[in-house]
C-alpha cells in the first residue's frame, strides 16, 4: 500500500447523534485465517441509524466510538496465511458477524445467539463503512461476475429475509401474511415467492410501499383503515385480522405470519391472523413491551418464534436468489451517496421517507 492507502478513511459514531470522518490506521490481521477487504458498497440499516440516535439496541450499548455500516460487498485485496478459499481480486458478500465457533450455540448451528460475535458496527466492534475491513475468510462469499457490487451489500437484507423464512419453515403451497413493506418486509414477500407459497399478502399502512409490494412479492396488499375513535387497540387489531383474512379468502387464517414492523397494532393482528396451529415469526423491533394476546396465542396452538441476523446457509442462499434472478434487489434500491455524503445518507433514512426504501452509500476509492 502507498501514500491514502495507507490510511483507513472511516464514518465513526464517536457518540449519541455525532459522527465523524477519520483517517485510521489499517488494522492488521487478527489471526492468519482472515482476508482484507476494499468495500465498495454499503446499504444502510435501521439499526446504523438507530444507534447514531439512541446509542444502544437493547442489551448491545454504545460506549466507546465505531465505525457505522454492516451491510457491504468488496473486493479482496490481502489475504492471511492459513486463507485457502479465497484469492486476492475475489468479489465478496461479507456476512457481518463471525462467531466465536466454540460455545454450545456455535456448535449447534445457532450462531446467530453467540455471545462472543464480532459483529459489524455492533458496540464494540467497528463497521465496515471504512475504504478497508477484516473479516473471518470463511464469513467472505465470492459472487458471480455478472452481479454488481451493490447487488453483493444487498446480500445481507436478502440473507435476514431468508433466515426469517428458515425460522418459519416457509413451504410450498402455504399462505403467508407479512407485516410490513419495507425492505426487509418485502424481501420476505419475494424470498416466500420463491420458495413456492401459494398466496403472499403483504400490510402496509404507506400506500406507495404497498404499490411496490405488489410489482415485487406480494399476491395482495392490505392497507389497514383508522380504527374507529374510543375503539379498545387489540380490539381494533382482531378486527384488522378478520378483515384481511376474509378479503383475500384465507379461510380460519394464514398459515405463516411474519411481523416485520415491531409496531404493535400489527403484532396483535398478526397473532388474530395466524390459523390454529400456524406460525407467527417476530422480526421487526419497535417498542421493547406490548401488548399481547396471549391468550389467543396459547388457544390456537400457535408456533411462536423470534428471527434474528442469519444461521448456516443463509448467506449462500442469498447470493443464489440474487445471482439466479429470482430476486431482483436493484429495484429496492432507491438513492445512492458517495462516501463523502455518509452524513446526508444517514439523514435521509433517518426521515422515514415513503419513497426511500434502501440507500447505498459507495466505498472509499
Amino acid at each position: 500500500m502507498g501514500g491514502s492507502e495507507k490510511l483507513n478513511r472511516s464514518f465513526v459514531l464517536n457518540s449519541v447523534q455525532n459522527v465523524s470522518f477519520e483517517d485510521r490506521p489499517v488494522p492488521a490481521f487478527r489471526d492468519e485465517h482472515e482476508v482484507r477487504v476494499h468495500i465498495e458498497q454499503t446499504g444502510i440499516c435501521g439499526s446504523d441509524v438507530h444507534y447514531w440516535q439512541r446509542g444502544r439496541i437493547g442489551d448491545f450499548i454504545l460506549t466507546s466510538p465505531i465505525v457505522l455500516g454492516h451491510e457491504s460487498a468488496g473486493t479482496v485485496v490481502e489475504i492471511g496465511k492459513a486463507v485457502k478459499n479465497l484469492r486476492v481480486g475475489d468479489r465478496v458478500a461479507i456476512e457481518p458477524g463471525t462467531p466465536c465457533r466454540h460455545c454450545d450455540y456455535c456448535r449447534d448451528g445457532q450462531y446467530n445467539l453467540c455471545a462472543d460475535s464480532i459483529f459489524a458496527a455492533t458496540p464494540p466492534w467497528d463497521g465496515t463503512l471504512s475504504r478497508y475491513y477484516n473479516v473471518a475468510s470463511d464469513y467472505c462469499y465470492p459472487i458471480p461476475d455478472h452481479m454488481s457490487m451493490e447487488e453483493g451489500a444487498m446480500v445481507e437484507p436478502t440473507a435476514v429475509a431468508v433466515q426469517v423464512t428458515k425460522v418459519a419453515d416457509v413451504r410450498a403451497g402455504q399462505t403467508v401474511v407479512v407485516f410490513g413493506a419495507g425492505p426487509i418486509g418485502v424481501l420476505c414477500q419475494a424470498v416466500c415467492k420463491a420458495y413456492g407459497a401459494k398466496k403472499v399478502i403483504g400490510v402496509d399502512i404507506s400506500q406507495s410501499r404497498l404499490d411496490f409490494a405488489r410489482t415485487y412479492g406480494a399476491d395482495g396488499v392490505f392497507k389497514p383503515s383508522k380504527p374507529e375513535a374510543g375503539m379498545d387497540p387489540v380490539a381494533a387489531s382482531e378486527a384488522m385480522a378478520e378483515q384481511i383474512k376474509k378479503e383475500f379468502d384465507l379461510g380460519e387464517g394464514a398459515d405463516v405470519v411474519l411481523e416485520c414492523t415491531g409496531a404493535e397494532p400489527c403484532i396483535q393482528a398478526g397473532v388474530f391472523v395466524a390459523k390454529k396451529g400456524g406460525t407467527y415469526v417476530q422480526t421487526g423491533m419497535g417498542k421493547e413491551n406490548v401488548v399481547f394476546p396471549i391468550t389467543t396465542a396459547c388457544i390456537r396452538a400457535l408456533n411462536i418464534k423470534g428471527s434474528i441476523r442469519y444461521t448456516t446457509g443463509c448467506y449462500p442462499q442469498a447470493v443464489e436468489l440474487i445471482a439466479s434472478g429470482k430476486i431482483d434487489v436493484k429495484r429496492l434500491i432507491t438513492n445512492r451517496f458517495s462516501f463523502d455524503e455518509a452524513e446526508k445518507a444517514f439523514e435521509l433514512v433517518k426521515q422515514g421517507k415513503e419513497s426511500v426504501i434502501k440507500v447505498i452509500i459507495e466505498g472509499v476509492k
